[in-house]
C-alpha cells in the first residue's frame, strides 16, 4: 500500500478560494484548480488519518464520468491532463498529478440535487415511520434496499457546515423558479438513468447519488437557458452509494464500495461523532482504499490508476 497520504495541500503561488472536507480550491487566472485531497469524512467530521489514493480515485472518477455525460450536460472541466497545465504548476506535480482538474469559475447553484434508486439509509428510515422518502409517498410494504420502479429525485440545501437538509421540489421552485427546478431534475435524473445502467453493466449497482450543478455568471440568467453545468464530483463513491452486484438481495443490509465501511467501524467507538475524530486503524485504511480501488477497476476496466490521455 502507498504511504504517499496527500492530507492538506500548500500551493503557495496561487490563492486558496476553498477548503472543503475532501477538495481544495485555488484560484488562477479567472479559472478554478480543484484538488482532491486523500482527506476522509464520517458523520460531518473530518478524520485525523486520510486513505492512500482516495483523492487520484475521486478525481479519475469523476473525469471519467464527465466524458460520457456532456451530451446530457455540459460540464466545469477544462483540463484534467497535468501536463498539460500551464507551466506555473509544474513544480507541484505531486500534489496535482491524477488528483487534480482545471476547470470554468461558476455560480453554484445552492441545492444538492440527489436521485434514489433503491430505498435505504435515511429514506428507510423515514418510509419506516412516514411511509414516504424525502415526503413523496410510496407503496405499502416495501423492504429495505428495494429497487424503487422510477427513480426518485429528492434536492437537499448544501450546508457549509453540518448535515445537508432535504427539501421539496417545491421549496427548490421558490427559490429558483419552477422551469430550472424542472430542468435540473430532468438532468438529475437522466444522468443517474445513464451512470446506473453503465455502472450495473459493470458489476456496480449506483443505489443513489448526488450531483452538482453550476450557472455562468456570463451567461443570461433565464430560467429557460441553457447556461447549467455539472460540477463538482460525479458518481464517485464519496458523492454516491456503490453496492457490488453480484451479492445484492433485497430485505438486508448491503455491502458496499463506500465509505460505509468506515462509518460501520466508527459506529463500534465510544465517539459522539464530533470533532475531533478518531484514527483509523492501518486495517480499515487498506481495507477502505482497496474498496474505492475496486469501484475504480470496475467502472473503468483499468487495473492502476492511469491519466487522461491513458484511460480507454
Amino acid at each position: 500500500m502507498s504511504d504517499n497520504v496527500l492530507i492538506d495541500t500548500r500551493i503557495d503561488t496561487l490563492a486558496l478560494r476553498s477548503k472543503g472536507k475532501v477538495r481544495d480550491v485555488y484560484e488562477l487566472d479567472g479559472k478554478l484548480l480543484i484538488i482532491t485531497t486523500d482527506r476522509i469524512s464520517a458523520f460531518d467530521v473530518v478524520l485525523p488519518n486520510g486513505v492512500p489514493d482516495k483523492g487520484k480515485v475521486l478525481n479519475q472518477l469523476s473525469l471519467y464520468w464527465f466524458e460520457r455525460t456532456h451530451g446530457i450536460v455540459p460540464n466545469h472541466l477544462i483540463e484534467g491532463d497535468f501536463d498539460r497545465y500551464p507551466k506555473v504548476l509544474e513544480r507541484f506535480a505531486d500534489q496535482l498529478r491524477l488528483r487534480s482538474m482545471l476547470v470554468k469559475k461558476l455560480e453554484p447553484v445552492p441545492f444538492e440535487c440527489v436521485v434514489r434508486g433503491y430505498l435505504y439509509g435515511s429514506g428507510w428510515k423515514e418510509y419506516q415511520k412516514m411511509g414516504s422518502v424525502c415526503g413523496i409517498p410510496l407503496p405499502k410494504g416495501l423492504s429495505l434496499a428495494d429497487r424503487f420502479e422510477e427513480a426518485l429525485f429528492t434536492p437537499s440545501t448544501k450546508a457549509t457546515k453540518g448535515h445537508d437538509l432535504n427539501v421539496s421540489e417545491e421549496a427548490m421552485a421558490d427559490a429558483l423558479g419552477a422551469e430550472r427546478t424542472k430542468r435540473l431534475k430532468e438532468i438529475s435524473l437522466s444522468l443517474y438513468r445513464l451512470g446506473s445502467a453503465e455502472a450495473e453493466s459493470k458489476g456496480i449497482i449506483i443505489a443513489d447519488t448526488k450531483f452538482e450543478f453550476g450557472l455562468d455568471p456570463q451567461s443570461p440568467q433565464s430560467p429557460q437557458s441553457e447556461d447549467l453545468y455539472l460540477i463538482d464530483e460525479v458518481m464517485t463513491p464519496d458523492s454516491s452509494r456503490f453496492w457490488p452486484k453480484d451479492s445484492y438481495r433485497p430485505g438486508q443490509e448491503q455491502p458496499s464500495f463506500d465509505k460505509q465501511f468506515v462509518r460501520e467501524y466508527l459506529e463500534t467507538l465510544d465517539w459522539d461523532k464530533t470533532p475531533p475524530g478518531p484514527e483509523l486503524p492501518p486495517d480499515v485504511v487498506a481495507g477502505t482504499r482497496e474498496r474505492y480501488l475496486d469501484a475504480y477497476r470496475l467502472l473503468t476496466g483499468r487495473d492502476d490508476l492511469a491519466s487522461p490521455q491513458d484511460r480507454g
